[in-house]
């Protein structure tokens, strides 16, 4: 990339792509470079920062860009892994392995496609790193490779028409089919699948499972990384945890799960609590009430009161204003000052969309409405603020 198409590129980091490609280019700028490395960077701003503000660094099309990790969660599963030799065999963007690759001494890139081990080779040269690119596919590199003490894969979770998949079997390559030979080639291999799979079915498919990290960032859902362990047998640990918030990360197992009781409310206290989604995925409902002194307000609601501000619950907190059983005199009760909220739904017939035209009320974010069920059936609407932060 010269030098006129990098000063493009910085007089122009913020403008609207689609607007810019109607412009004429500078004499000697790359137009087409130019515009993909703007609209690469803008979208990795947020999400990798340090390589987003490395002007050095050349970016593939959008769809790798979009399925590839952030800065955040690639730390995160750094910081599980470590050993002396490490494969990445699916390594798209090369984030995740950049950033693992910290934690070991010599690092195997593997990828089929053609320009992104190129892209992947300039990068990694540009990072100052002795990573080995490998233009192949993961089931030809695990047919000859040495052993590893560590492998990641990531399979594609699109199908060839583009589609976005949520079976395990449905991802290239297959894991389950695959998981043996991982396994004799590494003690350790982490799987990292789409947060749209179902955990269940997930584990039932995948054999010698260790740990189970459930990944929200800001709170959103990114990721399942399965940590699968050469002959492991005993009882797979959940951890739950949602990067870039101060909130707890949350380990437990099923039985832990299972052999919970779930305190349920008899009414709607001072304060509720939503879970965060790494918990909801993972199924942490009845344990919370144990390990943060909450009550549960149905066994299918999944929100939780208290009388005093539990401020390390993992998820979202709000202050109760009032709460009513759902009957048409609510909006002259409960909701006569209310025109905007934003409104949620947990185990309540009607849908948000119902609500709202049921209700008169509008999107908004000073008041947050929640429709729910108490543990005797009753239909129920929950005005609350976010407390001070």
């Amino acid at each position: 990339m010269n030098e006129s198409t990098k000063q493009f590129i910085r007089e122009n980091l913020n403008a609207d792509v689609p607007t810019l490609a109607l412009k004429k280019a500078p004499v000697g700028t790359d137009f087409s470079v130019a515009l993909r490395q703007i609209a690469a960077r803008q979208l990795l701003r947020k999400k990798v920062p340090e390589w987003s503000e490395n002007e050095d660094l050349l970016f593939p099309a959008h769809l790798s860009i979009e399925q590839c990790s952030s800065e955040a969660s690639a730390n995160y599963k750094a910081n599980l892994l470590n050993g002396n030799t490490f494969a990445d065999l699916t390594g798209g963007l090369g984030i995740d392995t950049y950033y693992i690759d910290r934690h070991f001494q010599k690092t195997d890139y593997v990828e089929r496609q053609t320009e992104l081990c190129d892209l992947a080779r300039h990068n990694f040269s540009v990072l100052n790193t002795k990573i080995e690119v490998h233009n192949e596919t993961a089931e030809d590199y695990l047919n000859h490779c040495e052993p590893k003490d560590c492998i990641f894969i990531d399979p594609a979770r699109r199908d060839e028409h583009g589609r976005k998949t949520v079976s395990i079997a449905d991802c290239t390559p297959n894991v389950a089919d695959l998981q043996d030979l991982l396994l004799q080639k590494a003690e350790k291999v982490m799987v990292k699948l789409s947060p749209m799979l179902d955990i269940s079915k997930a584990l039932e498919e995948l054999h010698h499972v260790k740990e189970l990290h459930v990944v929200a960032v800001a709170n959103e859902c990114k990721e399942l990384d399965f940590i699968l362990e050469r002959g492991y047998q005993g009882e797979i640990q959940f951890v739950c945890v949602n990067l870039l918030t101060e909130q707890p990360e949350v380990r437990f197992t099923m039985e832990e799960e299972r052999n919970s009781s779930g305190k349920l409310a008899e009414g709607v206290l001072k304060y509720l609590y939503e879970p965060n989604p790494a918990v909801m995925k993972a199924g942490c409902f009845k344990l919370l009430t144990q390990r943060f002194g909450v009550f549960k307000l149905h066994k299918n609601s999944n929100l939780y009161t208290s009388e005093d501000l539990i401020s390390d619950f993992p998820g979202r907190i709000f202050e109760v204003e009032g709460w009513a059983p759902y009957n048409k005199k609510v909006k002259q009760t409960l909701l006569q000052d209310v025109d905007k909220a934003s409104i949620a739904v947990r185990n309540f017939p009607l849908s948000v969309a119902e609500l709202r035209k049921t209700l008169k009320i509008s999107d908004g974010d000073e008041w947050f409405l929640f429709a729910t069920t108490l543990k005797g059936e009753q239909k129920i609407l929950i005005k609350t603020k976010k407390p001070p932060q």
